[in-house]
């Protein structure tokens, strides 16, 4: 249970701000106060026996004698002529205790008996339910927290934006986002109209409510606060996914830029996302540069999207040989054999024609090619630059039985079987002249 508590005080209650004030606690500034009227007061309030009894069970509590203090407490209980408002302390006692063992149903229950007395002080009734609420919160009964908070603002004239805050929470939790903006608002202007700035937990609030309700413009605006007054890397990434949601990718790309070169997008996801971007904006060289730099450092995978994606950027920004050792890897990964076709096309590029006819002939083996007519122009030409007739028109005669490059193919294998007779007339008429030069 400890640990549990833990978690939800330094979850919520930096938010809720909490103070054992609310409950008249024992060792606070108001209980020291109330102590010091009591001897004046006392007889107005409740009788001499009851204020003793309450005064022992407070310094056994103070004193972290709990089970001794209840004990007292337990004994006063049974009085039978206790008064509603000697009631009300008593089980004020009983709450505060057990708020402090951390037993926060026996705390909720006893909360509940106080505000169960007839003519309570209005102060008494405030403190009561606003901590009230704050113990739902702790053991997440969101419903009823906010409930007890509505009734809370029912009874409080000037509420502060803390309260403001627990509520917008409240209903935050039971997923109403609408409802938890109003009060959420209200926090916030009262901090602005003071000149402060908002709390990061106000402002945090606020930007998922806007999320949840997919308001990304006055996400946004949220953002732009966070940033400039809690600046934190978190705040920025949040920012840029926010303007992709807008389709503002320029906005998203300068906000991802500026972390990248200050150091700030250390995971390769991130570094990828900036890339992709780059691509979308035409900038494939930066791209290029970021995920070769990413993967040399260890930090993006060489994987065969991420290779491929890197040889794509390098092909895009002209810099064909550089393209290919990711394209090369990326193909002794994949299974299929369209990498290895856009290795070949690689190859092409650079007039490596033998390099490109071994990539194809290596695509063709593992299969899967999606475009097979079109590899076969591929392999054709590649051949034809070689002046390898014979395996051209054989590639080229492969690619005309497909409907999508039949058109391509048979032109360029009426030009290979042409060029194939021309040079065989060629040699043949090298070979007569020669023939004739030997006989003279």
């Amino acid at each position: 249970m400890k640990s549990k508590f833990d978690s939800i005080v330094r979850a919520i209650f930096p938010l809720l701000c909490l103070t054992l004030v609310t409950v008249s606690m024992p060792g606070s500034d108001v209980w020291a106060q109330e102590k010091e009227e009591r001897k004046t007061k006392k007889a107005q309030s409740m009788g001499q026996k009851v204020y003793e009894k309450l005064t022992e069970a407070q310094e056994l509590i103070e004193g972290k004698q709990y089970d001794q203090g209840l004990a007292v407490l337990r004994e006063l209980a049974k009085e039978p002529k206790l008064t509603p408002y000697e009631k009300a302390q008593l089980y004020n006692y009983f709450a505060y205790t057990y708020f402090t063992l951390e037993k926060f149903q026996d705390a909720i229950r006893s909360y509940k008996k106080v505000l169960e007395q007839p003519d309570l002080p209005e102060g008494l009734i405030a403190s009561s339910l606003y901590t009230l609420a704050q113990l739902y919160f702790i053991t997440e009964e969101y419903k009823k927290a906010v409930v007890t908070i509505e009734k809370w603002f029912k009874i409080t004239p000037k509420p502060s934006e803390n309260a403001y805050m627990l509520l917008g929470q409240g209903y935050y939790q039971l997923n109403d986002y609408k409802k938890s903006l109003q009060p959420l608002k209200k926090a916030y202007k009262m901090v602005k109209d003071r000149g402060d700035a908002p709390k990061q937990n106000l402002l945090l609030l606020m930007r998922v409510d806007y999320y949840e309700l997919g308001d990304f413009k006055n996400m946004v605006n949220v953002l732009k606060e966070l940033v400039v007054l809690y600046p934190k890397t978190e705040y920025w990434l949040t920012m840029a996914g926010a303007y992709s949601e807008l389709k503002a990718l320029d906005k998203q790309m300068s906000i991802m830029e500026m972390l990248y070169e200050g150091g700030n997008l250390p995971k390769g996801n991130q570094q990828l996302n900036l890339a992709n971007l780059y691509l979308l904006h035409e900038v494939p060289y930066k791209a290029a540069v970021i995920m070769d730099k990413g993967m040399k450092q260890g930090i993006i995978d060489k994987n065969v999207r991420n290779l491929r994606l890197l040889s794509q950027a390098w092909l895009q920004a002209q810099e064909s040989k550089k393209a290919i050792p990711p394209l090369k890897a990326a193909a002794n990964l994949s299974k299929d054999g369209d990498l290895d076709v856009r290795l070949a096309q690689a190859y092409m590029n650079l007039d490596k024609y033998k390099e490109a006819i071994d990539a194809l002939n290596t695509g063709f083996k593992k299969g899967g090619i999606k475009k097979k007519g079109q590899a076969n122009v591929m392999l054709g030409l590649a051949n034809f630059e070689l002046q390898r007739y014979n395996s051209a028109i054989k590639a080229f005669s492969d690619a005309a039985k497909d409907k999508n490059s039949r058109k391509t193919a048979e032109q360029w294998l009426t030009h290979a079987r042409g060029e194939r007779a021309r040079q065989k007339q060629l040699r043949d008429s090298i070979k007569e002249n020669n023939a004739r030069a030997n006989a003279a």
